[in-house]
Formats: C-alpha cells, structure tokens, sequence
C-alpha cells in the first residue's frame, strides 16, 4: 500500500458514514475512482459504481459497503439530552461513556453519558440497550439542544485511527471502508494490468440495515459475478469465544468464504486466482448465510453467482476494529488477477 493509497484509506475512515447518510463518504470514494476508471455514476439511494471496460470477458462486479453502524436521535428531552435508537448492530456494551459526533446542520459534539462508577451498583454487571443511553452536547435545556439538533440526526462514535505494531491498523468502521478500499484498488489494479474482463467496483449502501444496496445495485448491474469484500471475523485473539470455530487470522491473507450463497465455480475461481497470483488466502465455512452483500446479489434476479472474500478483523462493531494492511492489498491483488485469468470465461455455472 503506497502513501496515495493509505491516503485514501484514511480519508475514507475519517468520513462519518451511518446507515443511510453515505453522501460524504461515497464522494471520498468516487473523486478517487475517478482518477482512473471509465465512467463512474450513482444511482437514486447513493450507491456508487465505477466501470473499467475491459473487453469482451465476463462483468464482474467487486463490492464493499459504504455504511458504518452507529446511533440516531429519537427525543430530545426538555432538559437538552438527547435519547438514541440504533443504527445497524451497534454493540450496547462499548457505546457508553463515548464522545460521538451529531450530524445535524453543522457537527454537534457529545458524549454517551455513562455514571460514575462510584455511584453505582456494583452487583449490577448488566448493560443498558441503546434506547436507554443518552447523550450529553452540554445544552442548558431543550430549547438550546434543538437549536442545533434535530430528531432523525445520525450520531458515530468519535474514534480516530490507531496504527499498531507492524502493518496493524485500528479504527472505527473498518467494517466496512476496507471492503471499498478493495474494490477501489481492485478494478485500479485490473485496468493497470490491461484485463480484458469488464470491472465494475461498487461502493454500496446501507449493508448494515438490510443489505439494501447491493439488492438495487444487483438488479441494475445484473453482471455475470459478483465478489462482496466485506471484513469477517479473526479469531487470532483471547476475546474470541473458543466455541466458535474458525481458522481466521491477521496476515495471513484474504478469506474466501465456502457455502450457502458461495457459488462453486466462483470460490474455484477466485482460488485459481489466487495461487497464480502468489496470494495466500484462507477459507471459512459459512453453511448458513455470509451476513454480507453477497447475500442479496445471488438472491437478486435468476441469481448471480456470487463470493464473499473476507478481510480478518479483530473486535468488530466495536470503535477499534483491528486489520492488517497487507490483507487488503493481497485481496486487491487477488481480484484483479482473478479479472485477468478469467477474461475468456463465457459465464459461471455449476456443472450437474
């Protein structure tokens, strides 16, 4: 990952985005794409897709989601504090006691307030739902608060990147800005190498309330495959509940997943891809459903086949998810070679 491109990422990271309130991230997205694909545009909802015309090879489509997780306005109380409701699969148990910005007309500062721990009661080791939390921006009642906030207003977790030892980065909302950081580099990496497969990279939106966007950018698209980069989860770490089994680790390469909407044909592929290009990956059974875009896209028309390719990350839907850079340039790498080799493709079907 060269400075241009960290540049990006971190651009990208520092760009609030909660569910349904992308615009400002997906600009960051579409004024870097624009530097070298062929035709970038948005649809009604803001996903945003960028094009490189290979050929005549099949369309593929790599996809992240723009959308983070995080809170809205749901009351203003007469005393100015202001009551939440989630946004996606925000985790109760590290939303107190956080600064969070409020997006209204202009950016409001605030903090999830949380009591002292002097005060109270020491047997309770229960955690508030997010309906119960407040957040304080210091208004002397409601009148002042509703000055500058209104019902409906997004509200993130104010976290600025970390970088750790080695190639480690922690941040919020890695889930899911490195997914489109992928996608972005993805189709930049297939066009320098001259693939003769047409590339659509995708930034979607609101993945985290319902896979929304890939269900519109699908249909609209309806390209021959379509890989979802979403981050999946390490289990290289002591918080990692032992019953849970997986073989994820940091470093050591993207995570092509395996069954439910994981087309065979396209997992061979992307393996073929890999080995090829000298990417190690890794492999993670999801017998149920992925959770991710990929999930809508092989539902979407008579089916596209689809792939989730994973990017480990520790402590996710929390404020510092854990990645390692070198994951998400293998899996850049991994893709636009994946766009090269399968260049003479007619299609992807299972053989029965």
């Amino acid at each position: 990952m060269d400075d241009d491109q960290r540049a990006f990422l971190d651009d990208l990271l520092a760009t609030d985005s909660p569910s349904g309130f992308e615009a400002a991230a997906q600009r960051v997205w579409v004024e870097y794409v624009e530097r070298f694909a062929d035709d970038v545009r948005t649809d009604g909802y803001g996903n945003a897709v960028a094009v490189y015309e290979g050929g005549g090879g099949p369309r593929l489509a790599f996809t992240g989601h723009a959308d983070e997780i995080g809170f809205m306005v749901a009351a203003i109380s007469d005393d100015g504090f202001l009551h939440l409701t989630p946004v996606g699969g925000t985790d109760k148990s590290v939303s107190k006691g956080r600064h969070v910005r409020v997006h209204g007309d202009e950016t409001v500062n605030g903090v999830v307030g949380q009591a002292a721990i002097h005060v109270r009661d020491k047997d309770d080791q229960s955690y508030d739902d997010v309906t119960e939390m407040t957040v304080d921006i210091g208004a002397a009642d409601g009148e002042d608060a509703r000055e500058v906030v209104s019902v409906g207003d997004p509200v993130t977790v104010a976290q600025s990147p970390h970088s750790l030892r080695g190639s480690l980065l922690s941040a919020r909302g890695l889930d899911n800005r490195a997914g489109v950081w992928v996608a972005a580099e993805a189709l930049r990496r297939a066009a320098e190498r001259g693939a003769e497969s047409t590339v659509y990279a995708v930034s979607t939106v609101q993945e985290e309330v319902g896979l929304s966007g890939a269900k519109m950018v699908g249909y609209d698209l309806d390209p021959d495959a379509a890989v979802a980069v979403d981050v999946t989860h390490a289990s290289d770490h002591p918080e990692f509940p032992g019953n849970k089994h997986n073989e994820v680790a940091l470093g050591d390469g993207p995570v092509v997943a395996r069954g439910a909407g994981n087309h065979g044909a396209l997992v061979d592929a992307a393996r073929d891809a890999a080995d090829a290009a000298d990417v190690d990956v890794q492999l993670q059974a999801t017998g149920i459903r992925t959770g991710t875009d990929a999930d809508a896209f092989y539902t979407t028309r008579s089916g596209i086949p689809s792939l989730n390719l994973g990017l480990p990350n520790r402590y996710m839907h929390t404020p510092a998810e854990v990645v390692d850079l070198d994951d998400l340039d293998a899996a850049a790498d991994l893709l636009a070679a994946l766009a090269v080799r399968e260049a003479g493709r007619d299609g992807f079907s299972v053989d029965v």
